[in-house]
């Protein structure tokens, strides 16, 4: 297995190190016979975005090369396997109320990979929950009853947990009452139901949507969280299973060398990693694509599926539109710190935990056991008390320390803030920023197509299934579009 230059590894004995191992790293590393000739698409990242993407038109018969900047696919989507247990450094969580997901795990035969991260059957069976009013432990089921209710409450804009006003989250504004909410902040909200919310509901609240957004209530939109609301069916069981719960056996990156593997098996496809993109010039009919380095490739269509908060290091000729420069600009809120700990009690398997808002962390849950019969546990942090986790081990071993005693063995992570290809994790726009931007960032410019989980379609976007799907209609169209007799495969 190859290391990626991504990543952290600490232990007791080795120190952090920089750099991880997993499968997502691709060897060879550039695989192009005819860099000279035009491509019939370019696509620009190895997300699922992108791999999705590449798949669907090599495996039509279009000619396609794909660039990526980093040493391996996936995008904020990768695990590392160390001592036969994969830790999942970006997304994570799938389920079968996500289509595009679903369908791809049908696919390649995958739908046993699917297992539970949760298992209440250890003797640390409760939930911890440390706030500014007091610290105390309590069951699953008085957890999951004070969260239902404080979430309930923070989504009921029209007595009806947010059915009548976003009935279809896959068409969000299919009613436009919505729009009366489209500026409204998280702190706003949870200030209009300030007076029927108790203190442990508030802090439940605040740190449940921390979670999701990765920013803060001052800077996280309302309207994101609704739409993840109503697309897991207006229920907070539901919405758990859906963000926390179901994950891939094999981990992440088994799933996407499916895409890749397929898509090289077509015969068509080539690629290069480690090879950041520089500049597009779509002026002259044909893409042009230089990349950091000095390579020069030509396509006649291109995918781009560099994510928002990247956006603007790439330029284009003709530049980007205004709408788009200024959502690239403005940046989506997401600073999610993501940490995995081994804990030596095996016992820890059943606990979860919140502490906010003191703490740098927020949210940790026992995620799984490790071959060693050491408890896997997962914690969130966001862009309120932000921390980089590589910077000081000693505050992050201190962080997660704060949730209760534990001996850890091992501490493994990404810092996405610091990411040249992301410089942030899964999107969460910023009050008011969906309504002004979102049409706009879709928008194609001539034969340059924008697909990204960012700005996908739908009721899952900024999850796998939106980056799997907004590859799947940049695909078909470019495919479309290039098929002989179409209008445009004679320009």
């Amino acid at each position: 297995m190859q290391r990626s230059r991504e990543g952290w590894h600490w232990t007791p004995g080795t120190g952090l190190q920089a750099g991880i191992p997993s499968i997502a790293v691709i060897e060879p590393s550039q695989l192009i016979q005819h860099p000279k000739d035009v491509f019939d698409v370019i696509v620009i990242g190895a997300g699922y975005t992108g791999l999705t993407a590449a798949r669907d038109t090599s495996t039509s018969g279009l000619k396609t090369l794909l660039l990526e900047g980093r040493d391996r696919i996936g995008g904020r989507t990768w695990s590392s396997e160390i001592d036969g247990y994969p830790y999942e450094m970006g997304g994570t969580w799938v389920h079968w109320f996500q289509p595009h997901v679903y369908r791809e795990l049908s696919r390649y035969g995958m739908k046993d990979q699917l297992v539970h991260s949760t298992d209440y059957s250890k003797k640390h069976n409760f939930f911890t929950f440390k706030t500014a009013s007091g610290d105390r432990n309590m069951s699953h089921e008085e957890e999951d009853s004070l969260f239902a209710r404080a979430v309930e409450k923070f989504v009921n804009v029209d007595g009806n947990l947010g059915r009548t006003v976003m009935p279809f989250p896959f068409n969000a504004y299919w009613n436009k009452d919505v729009l009366k909410y489209a500026n409204l902040s998280v702190a706003e909200r949870i200030a209009q139901i300030s007076h029927d919310l108790s203190s442990d509901e508030r802090h439940a609240v605040e740190a449940f949507v921390l979670l999701c957004s990765g920013g803060t209530t001052e800077n996280s939109a309302f309207l994101d969280f609704l739409r993840w609301w109503a697309a897991a069916n207006y229920d907070y069981k539901t919405l758990l299973d859906t963000i926390i719960v179901f994950k891939l056996k094999c981990g992440q990156s088994g799933f996407a060398k499916r895409f890749f593997e397929e898509a090289l098996a077509s015969g068509n496809l080539s690629y290069s990693f480690n090879t950041p993109v520089a500049r597009i010039d779509s002026s002259k009919g044909l893409v042009e694509i230089r990349t950091k380095d000095g390579q020069i490739f030509l396509a006649k269509k291109l995918i781009c599926t560099a994510p928002l908060n990247v956006l603007e290091q790439i330029e284009f000729n003709p530049p980007l539109d205004q709408a788009k420069r200024e959502a690239a600009a403005l940046k989506h809120v997401n600073q999610c710190v993501k940490v995995h700990a081994d804990v030596k009690d095996p016992e820890m398997r059943s606990w979860s935990g919140v502490t906010y808002p003191h703490n740098k962390l927020v949210i940790g849950v026992a995620d799984g056991t490790t071959p060693a019969g050491k408890t896997h546990c997962v914690f969130f942090g966001c862009d309120a008390n932000h921390m980089h986790a590589d910077e000081d081990i000693n505050q992050t071993l201190g962080a997660i320390k704060e949730f209760g005693p534990m001996e850890i063995d091992r501490l493994v992570f990404h810092n996405w803030s610091k990411d040249e290809f992301a410089k942030g994790a899964w999107v969460w726009y910023r009050p008011g920023m969906e309504v002004q931007y979102l049409e706009a960032l879709r928008k194609r410019q001539g034969p340059v197509l924008f697909a990204n989980s960012d700005w996908a379609a739908g009721g899952w976007r900024s999850f796998i299934d939106g980056a799997i799907q907004s590859g799947t209609e940049a695909a078909l169209t470019v495919r479309q579009e290039l098929r002989p007799g179409s209008r445009t495969s004679r320009l």
